[in-house]
């Protein structure tokens, strides 16, 4: 008896308990991030929640005065920028999504077949990324420049005289910095992609391949569905970096969310509650709304990714 309590006891060892010194390790390491996750990121969003119901100009606390539902009712109503502001960030994310995330799924894919010179091709295509969006945006202000900038000087060599203002003209600004965007975004996508593909089980494409399926085939019908998460990934970071550009805009755009042609529902954001006229109360409003229209296009793709899976 004795000696089956004490193998029942090897085979099932107690667990050992933290030492005074682990628990404060634990505490530090979890405790200070979630601590400034609550500090920086939550407590920002609920007070702009309770913010967007009031009117305040930023400056004391006793000037907030609740003013209910006008903030909501005069943005949809009486605000010029706001359904501008709706369609370009509509039309962004259809952009990118249509435009830059399939080339760098396409870019993925051939890299991915150990072509000579991928490391060079994926250093050269990711540079974008490593640059801050600011930066990005004075490069390509540089190419657009209407005086001497690198565009207008190509089409001066072919048709002299003829100069086009990228950045001024209502019609043509936002699909210039949408160009500038797409530069950038495809070379995240195509490290993203270019990573899933990485882990896909090489027997797949094998197995597919001895069934007669040529590369096209083997990609659309096997790594396709086999790389569902990184799918579901990269359509969140699209929609997300659709729903909250900012930098690029604001740096080609001189620095205004109202500019003609270039409004955005996060540059509106920043102009009344950073602007020279603090708006506070509608600023939040503004954020609340970017906020709902991000959590229902996110939270619907969700929400049909994971029903057809359980289905």
């Amino acid at each position: 008896m004795r000696t089956v309590l004490r193998l029942s006891s090897r085979a099932h060892p107690r667990p050992r308990r933290l030492s005074p010194g682990d628990r404060l390790f634990l505490t530090v390491v979890v405790g200070i991030p979630l601590l400034a996750l609550l500090f920086f990121v939550w407590l920002p969003a609920v007070a702009s929640i309770g913010l967007s119901f009031t009117n305040w100009d930023g400056l004391s606390l006793s000037d907030i005065h609740w003013v209910g539902l006008d903030n909501y009712r005069q943005i949809f109503t009486n605000y010029p920028p706001f359904w501008p502001a709706v369609r370009h960030n509509v039309i962004w994310l259809l952009f990118t999504a249509l435009l830059p995330t399939p080339f760098g799924v396409f870019l993925a894919y051939q890299l991915d077949r150990k072509i000579r010179f991928s490391r060079v091709y994926q250093t050269a295509i990711f540079m974008p990324m490593v640059l801050s969006l600011a930066v990005v945006g004075f490069i390509w202000e540089i190419i657009y420049n209407p005086d001497n900038g690198l565009l207008n000087g190509v089409i001066s060599a072919v048709s002299s005289g003829h100069h086009i203002d990228w950045l001024g003209d209502p019609n043509l600004n936002l699909w210039a910095v949408l160009v500038a965007s797409g530069w950038r975004h495809a070379g995240y996508i195509m490290i993203l992609y270019l990573a899933g593909l990485k882990g896909v089980d090489p027997a797949l494409k094998e197995a597919a391949a001895l069934d007669g399926a040529n590369g096209r085939q083997t990609f659309m019908r096997v790594v396709l569905p086999a790389m569902k998460p990184v799918n579901i990934i990269i359509l969140v970071v699209t929609v997300m970096e659709s729903l909250r550009a900012f930098d690029l805009v604001y740096v080609l755009g001189g620095g205004t969310g109202s500019k003609p042609g270039m409004e955005l529902l996060s540059l509106l954001i920043s102009d009344n509650i950073i602007g020279e006229s603090s708006h506070i109360g509608y600023g939040s409003a503004l954020a609340v709304i970017l906020l709902l229209v991000s959590l229902v296009a996110i939270g619907t793709f969700l929400f049909q990714s994971f029903r057809k899976e359980d289905q």
